[in-house]
């Protein structure tokens, strides 16, 4: 496994990481010692960069952690997040980004995952009524009290991210991120690297569209959250996005490899500040994620990606109209 560096002087990563959301919420039916199975599965394979946050399973995604990294805290990277307060269903939250809150939250996680730092702490989303100087600010606190090593922020402007890094130095931005989601391209990977800023796309292979195996609202779970919070993958906007990925997997055939590897590879490809987090709950994903890893692309095969998927080519938004209200604050 190649690594990448995180800002703020957090240091070397995998280059590829994991999301652990999935795990415990959002994708149908949890299986705690499969998911048990494929963290220590990704760790053996090198991955030492993992993704969670205290909305997760209301908690229970960082309590599924704990066990882990008893075992492997030395090697291991661990990002949460706070921000995102549910008080029931998914469709029942708010934004938190007070310092009262943002203090409880962390030590909160602290004792669900069992440590006593967290090494990159994410303002999960942002509250537009709250200065980010004064949430980065408050965050800032919680490094001086050695109860997190580095600050990082979610779905935020170009703009923000400035602001933001001139009241402390952030380690990382994180957002959506793949060949159907294309929006950091409008500023956020070029300022990430200009300041010396980690860009962690969150779902590079489009939420498991870009896989290929999904092809009706039939092949996701009853509860599975993109059949009502993804318009991209419901009615006709999933029949119209089929195209995306047909052609993409004739292009990944003509290569060789899978077209959620070809995915993958795009993304890495983006620069080498750029660090994804696919999420996945079995060991043979993982395999499939790391092979993408040693899979060059030459210009000319990202410029034909780029015309195969063209900005704007997918149909429908990646969040429903409430959600959308807290993205690139």
């Amino acid at each position: 496994m190649k690594s990448r560096n995180l800002g703020a002087g957090l240091g070397s990563v995998s280059a590829i990481g994991l999301g652990c959301m999935g795990m415990s919420e959002f994708y149908g039916p949890a299986d705690k010692a499969q998911s048990l199975a494929t963290l220590e599965y990704a760790i053996e394979k090198g991955i030492t960069f993992f993704d969670t946050a205290d909305t997760y399973g209301l908690g229970r995604n960082e309590k599924l952690l704990s066990s882990f990294l008893a075992r492997h805290r030395e090697q291991i990277t661990l990002a949460t997040k706070f921000g995102i307060v549910r008080d029931g269903p998914l469709a029942d939250r708010r934004i938190d980004n007070t310092a009262t809150y943002m203090a409880n939250a962390c030590e909160a996680s602290l004792k669900r995952l069992g440590i006593e730092t967290i090494d990159l702490y994410y303002a999960h989303r942002l509250n537009p009524d709250v200065p980010v100087e004064e949430t980065v600010g408050a965050m800032a606190e919680l490094v001086k009290q050695g109860k997190v090593r580095g600050l990082g922020l979610s779905e935020v402007s170009p703009e923000t991210l400035r602001r933001a890094h001139a009241i402390h130095p952030i380690a990382a931005v994180q957002s959506e991120y793949s060949l159907w989601t294309r929006d950091p391209e409008d500023g956020m990977l070029q300022t990430c690297k200009e300041l010396g800023v980690a860009f962690v796309p969150y779902s590079p292979l489009g939420r498991g569209f870009l896989t290929g195996k999904i092809r009706s609202v039939d092949d996701m779970v009853v509860d599975d959250f993109r059949r009502t919070s993804q318009p991209r993958f419901q009615g006709e906007n999933l029949q119209k996005n089929l195209s995306v990925v047909d052609a993409l997997t004739r292009f990944a055939d003509s290569k060789g490899c899978t077209p959620a590897q070809l995915a993958l590879a795009w993304v890495l490809a983006q620069g080498d500040h750029v660090i994804p987090i696919p999420g996945t709950r079995t060991e043979r994903y993982i395999d499939e994620n790391i092979s993408a890893g040693s899979l060059s692309l030459t210009a000319e095969e990202i410029s034909a990606l780029d015309e195969i998927v063209p900005k704007g080519a997918v149909i429908g938004e990646r969040y429903t109209s409430e959600g959308m209200r807290h993205v690139n604050i």
